[in-house]
């Protein structure tokens, strides 16, 4: 960087770097969690009896819902970082970003742990992450929406 390089700039482009973080995790997640959606279809083509045992019913349902929680939220985060030089920086924004991304890990981590151990008509104990993910991504939602007024 040149001596002319101004603040500003510097701020600019750490700014935009963020937001091309979200699009880079989100588009990360995604490819996980439609590599699962795949795994799934596979269990369920070999018939296999730990996914499709009517006593592991709860086990596909936790799995199939970590599976579109994670893609949908993959996608915010891409919807996010597209939108980030729309945004102004600001502390909320960090905040946004903490949340979105525990939103990520807890709530389908929690539907996925749900399904690993279960005992039937319940799923397990991992179930318990879900309402901590969903309202981090409510809180990360109205931060974000907070910022586009």
């Amino acid at each position: 960087m040149s001596e002319e390089t101004t603040t500003s700039e510097i701020d600019a482009e750490a700014h935009a770097a963020q937001g091309r973080g979200h699009v880079r995790f989100g588009c990360y997640a995604l490819l996980v969690f439609i590599a699962l959606g795949f795994a799934l279809e596979v269990f369920h083509a070999m018939r296999f009896g730990f996914y499709l045992s009517n006593e592991t019913e709860p086990r596909r349902l936790m799995w199939t819902l970590a599976h579109a929680h994670g893609s949908l939220i993959a996608v915010i985060h891409i919807a996010f970082g597209a939108a980030w030089a729309q945004l102004t920086a600001d502390p909320r924004l960090a905040t946004a970003t903490l949340c979105l991304r525990g939103a990520m890990v807890a709530l389908p981590g929690g539907f996925f742990l749900g399904g690993l151990w279960v005992i039937p008509p319940d799923p397990g104990i991992g179930i318990a992450l879900v309402p901590i993910g969903g309202l981090l991504l409510v809180a990360a939602i109205a931060l974000v929406a907070r910022q586009t007024r």
